[in-house]
């Protein structure tokens, strides 16, 4: 089965969700972000960098210098109040989001 396509403003998303279970550092958070996915969504550096620079300057995350598993400097992220706030705000909205997709896709004719 070929990958999800990660939908337009879901990464900021998803990188409070990874970070919400725990401080992780960058590749690390991509990784992490593969596992709660199912392996469904797989987010490339590329993108995944500069979100973080992005979510580090709104005051959602912060960020601290520290050394990864295989020894290396990285910095590792952590929510911050602003970044709690944010990801409760966009968890309510994504559920309302996928419950009117789901209304949505089970109508039928009758329903009309």
């Amino acid at each position: 089965m070929p990958d999800a396509e990660l939908l337009p403003g879901t990464l900021d998303l998803l990188i409070l969700k990874s970070v919400s279970l725990g401080p992780q550092h960058g590749y690390g958070i991509l990784l992490r972000i593969q596992q709660i996915t199912g392996q469904a969504l797989k987010i490339e550096q590329g993108a995944l960098y500069p979100a973080l620079y992005r979510l580090e300057t709104r005051a959602e995350l912060d960020a601290e210098w520290g050394v990864s598993e295989n020894n290396r400097r990285a910095k590792f992220y952590s929510l911050t109040p602003a970044g709690r706030k944010r990801l409760r705000d966009e968890i309510g909205g994504w559920n309302r989001l996928t419950a009117a997709m789901e209304a949505a896709l089970k109508a039928t004719v009758k329903e009309l």
